[in-house]
């Protein structure tokens, strides 16, 4: 999406095409950094009563 976005923009001119692609980057930046930071098994606090 971001690269279709990037495409029109590159075509168009359009600012508003560009502030939409730049949204979607931030989104896309955010949702890897919540994806990256629940994955951390390795953090998890582990029950050594077992």
């Amino acid at each position: 999406m971001i690269d279709f976005a990037w495409k029109l923009f590159s075509q168009t001119g359009n600012i508003e095409t560009y502030l939409l692609m730049k949204e979607l980057e931030n989104e896309s930046q955010e949702l890897d950094q919540e994806m990256s930071s629940t994955n951390h098994v390795d953090t998890l606090p582990v029950d050594s009563n077992m």
